[in-house]
């Protein structure tokens, strides 16, 4: 990859890049109270000379917009802008140690989406615009709880090819796990904690619940191939007295290729015969939400330019799965193929040690651009392991191999 590449890598700035990922993460964001980092993003972009399309998702909530080149977008750089909620107010913001930055998001995904900016505003000021990619970039909200920002942009918009920069340790994920949130609910009857005997235990009676269901196959954690996570419990309202209700709720990540109904029948079937081992069961299972998974594979032109760029950087290429839920899900669905890839560990995400070292995020920005401008139009590239020349048209439809 030379001639545009280059003169954008030269443009690549690390020193603004590091200045605008601490700027978001001293920016608080959670879901549902994102216009602050919009608002200096929006800035930000504007300031490069950009026009900045707010498209609004509900009051005083927004994702921004903004494309370059002269055409339609066929490739979308995507993050989402939102972060769960705060475990510490007063520590949620960046932390620098050397070459490892800390703080709220910073793996989740603000290194995904500054490095995202810092690719964009590079291209910006490499390549005038006659010789800019026809590519958007895009920063949503919402995507920690239910997706309504990218939901919103795909009412209208559906883009051949989308790259989110979910952490992935800059491994290449053309393949994302499904997933399904399950809810149990278990009735009791409330007696005074002294007399237990003359009540029923709802929280004993979930208790066995969820063991029945770990002993079950489909739930075999060595065996099995679905991931998954008693996210949280809870019972009615506290009290000297044994509970009447207890509310619990799985998060379930499944395979690619296994289908979330065909799970939910499973889990329906393993409850059903509950009762014969839970003395006065009543039991209520709810699926809050469902989303299937997909494998695109790694026969496709991303994946070519891919190659070339980990090679120039150094790096050793690593095709995954996508293990969690992100908004890949909702843009496959919506018939666009999603690419996931970005700095950062997904392990530590959500978690108070969330980090992410910063030269991975520099090289980040450094494939952002590369796929930007290998996916423009009609790009012929040379693919070592095709031994020939890679060509496909900018909607990123494989147009196969020529000598």
């Amino acid at each position: 990859m030379t001639g545009r590449l280059d003169e954008v890598f030269a443009a690549i700035d690390p020193v603004r890049l590091k200045g605008t990922l601490l700027e978001m993460l001293d920016i608080y964001s959670p879901s549902g109270k994102e216009e602050d980092i919009q608002l200096y993003l929006e800035d930000l972009l504007a300031g490069a000379g950009f026009y900045v399309e707010r498209q609004e998702v509900e009051e005083e909530r927004y994702n921004l917009r903004v494309t370059m080149g002269e055409g339609e977008p066929a490739l979308y750089l995507v993050g989402h802008v939102d972060t769960v909620p705060a475990w510490d107010l007063e520590e949620f913001g960046a932390r620098v140690e050397g070459d490892v930055i800390g703080g709220l998001g910073s793996a989740d995904m603000k290194g995904g989406c500054a490095a995202m900016i810092e690719a964009w505003l590079a291209i910006a000021q490499a390549l005038k615009p006659g010789r800019r990619p026809n590519v958007g970039l895009l920063l949503v909200v919402g995507e920690e709880e239910n997706g309504d920002g990218s939901a919103s942009f795909l009412k209208n918009c559906s883009p051949a090819w989308a790259v989110i920069g979910e952490p992935t340790g800059l491994s290449a994920c053309f393949a994302h796990y499904g997933y399904l949130e399950a809810g149990f609910v278990t009735h009791g009857l409330r007696s005074h904690s002294s007399l237990p005997e003359l009540g029923h235990n709802a929280v004993e009676s979930m208790l066995r619940v969820l063991l029945h269901l770990s002993k079950d196959p489909l739930f075999n954690r060595e065996q099995g191939s679905i991931v998954y996570s008693i996210r949280e419990m809870h019972s009615s309202q506290k009290g000297f007295v044994v509970p009447d209700r207890c509310e619990s709720w799985i998060d379930l990540h499944l395979p690619p290729e296994l289908d979330p109904e065909s799970v939910q029948r499973g889990i329906r079937h393993i409850v059903s015969s509950a009762g014969q081992y839970i003395p006065g069961l009543d039991l209520n299972v709810a699926f809050n939400f469902t989303s299937a998974g997909y494998n695109l594979g790694t026969d496709n032109p991303l994946s070519c330019i891919l190659e070339q760029v980990y090679q120039r950087l150094g790096r050793t290429l690593k095709f995954d799965s996508f293990r969690s839920h992100s908004d890949g899900n909702l843009f496959y669905a919506a018939g666009c193929r999603p690419l996931i890839l970005g700095p950062g560990a997904l392990e530590i995400s959500h978690t108070p040690e969330e980090q992410v070292d910063f030269p991975e995020v520099l090289a980040a920005a450094q494939i952002y651009a590369a796929l930007c401008l290998g996916l423009d139009r009609y790009a012929v590239l040379n693919v070592e392991r095709c031994g020939s020349w890679a060509s496909f048209d900018r909607q990123g439809s494989w147009v196969g191999c020529r000598d």
